[in-house]
């Protein structure tokens, strides 16, 4: 998977939040998108996983060398992110069930053992809405990690997780970002430190 970023830019109103971006993502590669909160971190990778026009520039997405358009890219994305949000009314079990509808499980994996990984023991039929904010994060995760996409996007990571589910998120990244083309929106060390390549947003604000 490869994802080329041509001169990009994004603006609200007059307001640029980033210009002149030219970059390219690739399959097997770890990425850090830097900046301070409120810099556009989430932006970008909205952009970059087609749920933002970008205001200018070009973008473009192949698959095997293949071009793919941009309304097909969901399909290869798995995406965790405090603004993406659980089905509250859904209990752990259904919310996985619902999940894998739509994307295939990782080799290896299925519900149960999703499940288990998460490490929540009684939390297989509670309503979701009933979970605090690190069990909900542990599920957004665990969710992602277990798709099989070539490209994982995850914002702001760890947020709601204290450090034995901080441990437990760069477990995660060891046994299932290996082989894809992985961004990391972060502004927190302990989230990035393992990411090979860094864009600083701060960089193309002029």
């Amino acid at each position: 998977m490869k994802i080329t970023l041509q001169n990009i830019g994004r603006r609200f109103n007059r307001d640029w939040i980033f210009r002149n971006i030219d970059y390219t993502f690739t399959s097997g590669e770890t990425y850090a998108i830097l900046g301070p909160n409120g810099s556009g971190k989430s932006t970008l990778l909205q952009v970059l996983n087609g749920s933002l026009v970008p205001s200018t520039g070009d973008i473009k997405y192949f698959l095997n060398d293949n071009p793919l358009e941009v309304d097909t890219v969901f399909k290869q994305v798995s995406l965790a992110a405090p603004y993406l949000e659980l089905i509250e009314e859904f209990t752990m079990d259904e919310m996985t069930d619902f999940h894998f509808k739509f994307k295939a499980y990782r080799s290896g994996m299925n519900k149960d053992a999703v499940i288990d990984l998460l490490n929540l023991q009684g939390g297989r039929n509670k309503i979701i809405k009933y979970f605090s904010s690190g069990m909900k994060q542990r599920l957004k995760l665990a969710l992602a990690f277990c798709s099989d996409t070539p490209i994982l996007m995850l914002d702001e990571p760890t947020s709601n997780l204290d450090t034995q589910g901080v441990d437990w998120y760069l477990n995660l990244v060891q046994q299932f970002a290996a082989d894809r083309l992985t961004i990391i929106c972060s502004n927190q060390i302990h989230e990035y430190s393992f990411c090979k390549h860094q864009l600083n947003i701060s960089d193309y604000k002029k």
